[in-house]
């Protein structure tokens, strides 16, 4: 007879939080920086094409990832770099406008379409936080659980997925709010963060603190590191980063990730393997004069 642990085991969409974890999630959200920068402004495709094109695609990914039986590194961790793209634009687009102080190189507009609504980081930020509490709260009455290692129907995934949309936008607005706006620049900005991380490993240990608060908190927090660390990378000297490009960095993270993304994969078939493995046959106990 099937357990319910074997179950959840078999059914399990969503990957466990380890160390591994958190360390694909920043390369992924960095990559997510410098490829959402790559297409609106190196590609010069502009904040409001390139949101569009990088929905798109994180809609098709999510449909593979839903559509999927049970957990997929590739497929969960492509939808998370597309949260991480979409959101990176998305931030933009809210929050920049056509000024000189985001179009540098004395461009007056990006692409085609809107140049952004201009709202400012305090005010996207305010309204992302209103939407992502509004997710939180319809997740609550949903009698969901917010345990994402528990998460296995449609429902609950399509209640995860909204609220890592909007967290990497929110995470993305913050970074670069520490990194352009605060005055802490890219390693101001990035320490400052890691710090904030810091603060809720201790609490971990903080038995009245629940872990999933601290999780949704982390999956936020790590989203500005990324983008300080994507902006880090690929801006001028001259404004504190090393220059290194968005093409090039972009296709230095890209594989990165692709690497800790087939381990994943590999760690989960032996899993899956041994799983599946039947138990071994009681061995008889040897009886005197028979063969």
């Amino acid at each position: 007879m099937t357990t319910t642990s074997e179950t959840k085991s078999v059914m399990k969409k969503l990957p466990e939080v380890t160390l591994a974890f958190w360390i694909m999630k920043i390369a992924a959200t960095t990559l997510g920086e410098t490829a959402g920068d790559l297409f609106s402004q190196t590609l010069k495709l502009g904040y409001f094409l390139t949101t569009l094109a990088l929905f798109l695609v994180f809609v098709v990914t999510l449909v593979v990832q839903l559509r999927s039986a049970r957990y997929n590194p590739f497929f969960y961790w492509t939808v998370i770099l597309s949260t991480s793209m979409a959101g990176t634009t998305m931030s933009d687009f809210m929050n920049r406008d056509a000024s000189a102080q985001y179009l540098s190189n004395g461009a007056t507009r990006l692409g085609w379409g809107p140049q952004g609504l201009g709202l400012g980081y305090p005010e996207g930020a305010a309204i992302l936080v209103s939407i992502l509490l509004l997710i939180f709260l319809g997740w609550k009455l949903s009698g969901m659980t917010f345990q994402i290692t528990e998460i296995v129907t449609f429902r609950g995934e399509a209640l995860f997925w909204s609220a890592i949309l909007v967290s990497n936008t929110l995470g993305t607005s913050m970074g670069d709010f520490l990194s352009d706006s605060s005055g802490l620049g890219y390693l101001g900005g990035a320490a400052l963060v890691t710090g904030a991380l810091l603060v809720l490993v201790a609490l971990m240990k903080v038995p009245a603190v629940p872990n999933v608060l601290l999780f949704w908190v982390a999956f936020v927090l790590t989203r500005p590191l990324g983008a300080t660390a994507g902006d880090f990378l690929t801006k001028p000297v001259a404004k504190g980063g090393l220059d290194l490009g968005t093409l090039g960095s972009s296709a230095v993270l890209l594989a990165a990730l692709f690497g800790l993304m087939a381990y994943a994969q590999l760690k989960e078939r032996r899993a899956a393997a041994e799983f599946d493995r039947p138990a071994a046959e009681p061995v008889q106990p040897h009886r005197a004069g028979r063969p």
